[in-house]
């Protein structure tokens, strides 16, 4: 294991030399720590494993960059160093990393996107949060920013930002896979971007958002044990 800085965050590499690479992308409330996971996987199918704390997570305290304008800017430069030192070059994501990737990585050449519990439309997300918490697009234009239910801020700029960056896949070999029980993501979402980007989807039967059980995790690791093989 090897630690660096990348795009001016703490990272770490896992896994012998090779030309090919997963950068993976965790999710909120995770770190570079659970790319140990991945990489236990990853490595001995030939591919080395980078992974980063995003603003706000792991070894960093600046929460309030946890924002897109600030976390995709740093991606770009992650991919830049992982453009230095590997040729082929694969995502792996969860949550909101998989929306950041698509943001960060729209203009890039990904061999192969494993993506689980996708944040893929955050302008619907946003608008679900406020039809809940009972706030009109014209009151937090004009606040700004709204505490909603949970503690959770709804911003103004965040909406704009959202709309005015769309997402679609970055590479042509995307596999996704999203809980029948997901209590974020809506199911139809996901079925959408599935088949407008002819991505691969899996479903499990069951489990919420953050798959995390022993059960949900063995089945993860058969997924992205088949996924990693068929792109050696």
């Amino acid at each position: 294991m090897e630690n660096i800085i990348s795009g001016g965050a703490p990272a770490v590499v896992h896994g012998k030399k090779s030309d090919s690479v997963f950068i993976f992308v965790h999710g909120q409330g995770g770190s570079k720590d659970e790319a140990q996971r991945f990489a236990d996987i990853a490595n001995p199918l030939g591919f080395q494993v980078l992974a980063v704390d995003l603003p706000g997570h792991g070894e960093r305290t600046d929460a309030e960059k946890f924002v897109p304008w600030e976390a995709v800017p740093e991606l770009c430069a992650v991919m830049r160093y992982a453009k230095s030192r590997w040729k082929h070059i694969s995502v792996r994501a969860i949550s909101i990393g998989v929306w950041f990737s698509l943001l960060a990585f729209a203009d890039e050449t990904i061999e192969k996107c494993l993506f689980s519990s996708p944040l893929l439309d955050m302008e619907n997300m946003i608008l679900s949060m406020m039809a809940f918490d009972g706030v009109t697009e014209e009151r937090l234009r004009n606040e700004k920013e709204i505490v909603g239910s949970f503690g959770r801020t709804l911003s103004w700029d965040y909406l704009e930002w959202a709309r005015s960056h769309p997402v679609h896949a970055i590479s042509r070999r995307t596999d996704i896979l999203y809980a029948a029980g997901d209590e974020m993501i809506p199911r139809e979402t996901v079925d959408r971007f599935a088949a407008e980007n002819n991505c691969r989807l899996t479903l499990y039967p069951g489990g919420q958002h953050w798959l995390h059980t022993g059960k949900e995790l063995d089945f993860m690791k058969n997924w992205e044990t088949a996924a990693i093989a068929e792109s050696r």
